[in-house]
């Protein structure tokens, strides 16, 4: 599957605009650690687009759903544990880079948006600091779990102000490329 086709699919089971933002925005910080890592920056956004595939209209068998619907589209267990690993309730081991790294990037990545969300400038200066300042403050996007940010930086194996910058740079990247498709991530 190539990403028009992923990004099409995307579209048939998620109605909410809210969701395929934060899909694209995941997708984005994929791709960005993707370059990182010298991986295969198709398949990691991949990955990152339809982790939630199945949120919208499944929320209480999320990512179970998606992870069969995935491996019925032919993707790899490597892939389908991928996204089954994001939740931590899923109780599975995340044993591969694109594993630590779409846990790590999942909630970040929202993080990320919602404060670029609050500045004039939105991603153009945003640098890490203001990330950080903004996770100390319990009621700003407060359903984001703070020590699960932490923690998956950690289990990637990266410093957390350089895993902030990774997703930053990565997520302001990806939105002047969106711009020209008609699609913004904030």
């Amino acid at each position: 599957m190539d990403r028009t086709e992923g990004m099409t699919w995307l579209r048939e089971k998620v109605e909410s605009e809210s969701l395929i933002k934060h899909c694209l925005a995941v997708e984005a910080a994929m791709r960005g650690y993707a370059r990182i890592y010298g991986e295969d920056e198709e398949r990691w956004g991949l990955c990152g687009l339809l982790h939630d595939i199945d949120f919208e209209k499944h929320p209480d068998e999320h990512p179970f759903v998606g992870t069969e619907w995935l491996r019925e589209k032919g993707f790899d267990e490597d892939f389908a544990l991928a996204v089954k690993g994001h939740g931590d309730y899923t109780n599975t081991p995340r044993e591969t880079l694109m594993a630590k790294v779409l846990y790590a990037v999942d909630e970040m990545s929202s993080f990320i948006i919602a404060v670029a969300l609050v500045r004039p400038d939105k991603f153009e200066g945003l640098a890490s600091k203001s990330v950080k300042k903004k996770l100390k403050d319990k009621a700003f996007a407060r359903a984001v779990n703070r020590e699960g940010v932490l923690q998956s930086a950690e289990e990637l194996g990266v410093d957390f102000t350089e895993h902030i910058e990774n997703v930053i740079e990565a997520l302001r990247t990806r939105e002047s490329e969106l711009e020209k498709e008609g699609l913004s991530l904030i």
